[in-house]
Parts: C-alpha cells; sequence; structure tokens
C-alpha cells in the first residue's frame, strides 16, 4: 500500500525530516518507526491467524480479499462500468429528424 505517495513526496517528506528533526537524532527516529511497523505488520499476522483458527474450515481467503478497501477505487469503478457498458450491443438512437442538408459553397 502506497497510500499515493510518489517518489517526489516521499523525497519531501524525508528532506522535512533531516531539517526538522536534525541529522543527529534521525537515525534513533527511522529505527522508532521501522519497530513500529513491524509490530503493525505482526498484530495484522495475528488477527488474521486468530480469525482463521477460530473460523476453522469456514474461513475463506477470497472472501477475505472482497473485504480489502483497495478494491473500492473509483477510477477502477469507472473503468470496470465502462468496459462493461461497451461490451453490451446498444441500440442504435431513433432519429426523429432528417439531417439538414448542408452546401459546401456556404460554409
Amino acid at each position: 500500500m502506497s497510500f499515493g505517495l510518489t517518489f517526489d513526496k516521499l523525497l519531501l517528506i524525508g528532506l522535512l525530516a533531516v531539517f526538522l528533526i536534525g541529522p543527529d537524532r534521525l537515525p534513533m527516529y527511522s529505527q522508532k518507526l521501522a519497530r513500529f511497523i513491524r509490530s503493525v505488520r505482526q498484530m495484522a499476522k495475528g488477527a488474521e491467524g486468530r480469525i482463521k483458527d477460530e473460523l476453522g474450515e469456514d474461513f475463506d481467503p477470497e472472501a477475505w480479499k472482497k473485504l480489502d478497501p483497495r478494491q473500492y477505487d473509483p477510477r477502477r469503478i469507472l473503468r470496470d462500468a465502462i468496459t462493461d457498458s461497451a461490451d453490451e450491443p446498444q441500440a442504435a438512437p431513433a432519429r426523429t429528424t432528417a439531417a439538414p442538408v448542408l452546401d459546401p459553397d456556404q460554409t
């Protein structure tokens, strides 16, 4: 999960951290951040393991993936809706009036 962080944004955050925290304390804070990220990952894996243990055979990894909030990307939803509607045959629009005849000399 990148949360929309591009290389430019990460570089800017790094530069701000160097200026605000200072080069002396930056390694200490980066170690704390790494420990925090590791602990969050371990908690997530532990929660998933507990769910698997409690549900037993009823646990379906595919159903777990359906709950992933990343699947609700509005761009992907619109793209899927457009491609689905493009695959369906559409009736030609009914013409209510005849098209005007254009004189090429007048245009």
